[in-house]
């Protein structure tokens, strides 16, 4: 089971906190909804997360053993993939996206995209050219990219922003099938009642500092678990 803790992550551009004492647990086949205003830092802390940014201080529990962030940027780099909520896609067909990381001989890419494609439901659009395609397709196109790299942990940002209901229900069976493979996911939203089939934890990051939401104050309490924003005690 993975489980990793980012401890006492704190961020500063100019004189400006972003990122307080935070700390996250991050665990195979749980999804933690991360909510907060625009500019709070959900961005940030997911890009930290990801290996991507640099905090201004990290601790990084794994396995065990407690190091630097900078220590363990390039694991980070290998095995969190972190999604946007305007997936970077290459020019050409869904096929030819889903086949662009993928390494061995052509027989074996070519079956990892037939699985790629039939997992996402886009079988259909495998010679599609990606810039027709719907907000929606692409962010499928995207995830099932990310999902033929066999990810330990997923962060998407915004993963549903301007989908009609049918496309936003679709990205979220995605997200459920990867929970259930046991991937750790963090989804950042606006709103959490869109993940509420697939969320374990609400966190909100307010001020710089990242709190669980009380039960109360969330779309669906029947969902949400005990937490503990701060690191686990080992």
């Amino acid at each position: 089971m993975t489980e990793i803790r980012f401890e006492r992550i704190s961020k500063r551009f100019g004189d400006r906190d972003i990122l307080d004492d935070v700390c996250v647990s991050l665990v195979s086949g749980e999804c933690q909804l991360l909510c907060g205003a625009n500019g709070a830092g959900k961005s940030t802390l997911l890009r930290i997360l990801a290996g991507m940014e640099a905090p201004n201080g990290c601790d990084v529990v794994d396995a065990g053993q407690t190091r630097r962030w900078r220590r363990v940027k390039a694991n980070l780099l290998r095995d969190v993939i972190y999604l946007h909520q305007l997936p970077y896609l290459f020019a050409g067909t869904v096929a030819y996206n889903l086949n662009y990381p993928l390494r061995g001989s052509r027989a074996t890419r070519a079956a990892q995209v037939r699985r790629g494609l039939e997992w996402s439901g886009l079988t259909a659009l495998a010679d599609q050219p990606v810039h027709q395609l719907s907000g929606g397709e692409r962010q499928r196109v995207a995830l099932a990219r990310a999902w033929l790299r066999g990810p330990k942990i997923m962060l998407l940002d915004e993963p549903t922003t301007n989908m009609d209901q049918g496309c936003r229900r679709r990205t979220v069976e995605l997200l459920a099938s990867l929970k259930e493979t046991g991937v750790a996911l963090v989804v950042a939203t606006h709103d959490t009642g869109h993940f509420a089939d697939i969320g374990d934890r609400v966190l909100r990051l307010e001020n710089a500092v990242l709190r669980e939401e009380s039960s109360g104050s969330t779309p669906y309490p029947e969902k949400v678990t005990p937490i503990t924003a701060r690191a686990r005690t080992a």
